[in-house]
C-alpha cells in the first residue's frame, strides 16, 4: 500500500490545475482538469512524453508501470480476460471493464 509519510491533502475548491475554475465538493480538479495537469507536468519535467517520463522512473517494456501498481496498491487484474496479462487498473475501473466486456451470459 502507499507510504504514509506523504502529507494529508485537502481540496480547496478551487482547481489545482491552476485554471481558478471551482471544483466540486470534496474535489481536487474540476472535470478532466487532473489530466491537464498531469500533461502539463510531464511536458516540463519529461519532454513531453509518456516513454520519457516511464523511463525516468524505471518503467518500459521490461518493467511494467501497470504490473507493479497491482503488486504496490490496491490496482487489480481483470481475472475474465482470456489474454495474459488481464485489463489493470484501480478496482472501480476493473469492474466498470468487466460489465462492459464481460457481460454474464443471459439465457
Amino acid at each position: 500500500m502507499p507510504s504514509n509519510d506523504k502529507p494529508r491533502l485537502l481540496p480547496t475548491g478551487k482547481c489545482w490545475c491552476g485554471c481558478g475554475k471551482e471544483a466540486g465538493l470534496g474535489k481536487f480538479f474540476a472535470q478532466g482538469h487532473d489530466k491537464t495537469a498531469e500533461s502539463a507536468l510531464i511536458a516540463l519535467k519529461y519532454e513531453g512524453s509518456v516513454p520519457h517520463f516511464l523511463h525516468a522512473h524505471g518503467y518500459g517494456p521490461q518493467h511494467s508501470v501497470t504490473g507493479h501498481a497491482v503488486e504496490k496498491t490496491d490496482w487489480e487484474e481483470c481475472d475474465e480476460c482470456s489474454t495474459q496479462p488481464g485489463y489493470r487498473g484501480a478496482p472501480a475501473s476493473v469492474a466498470r471493464h468487466k460489465r462492459k466486456y464481460h457481460k454474464p451470459n443471459e439465457a
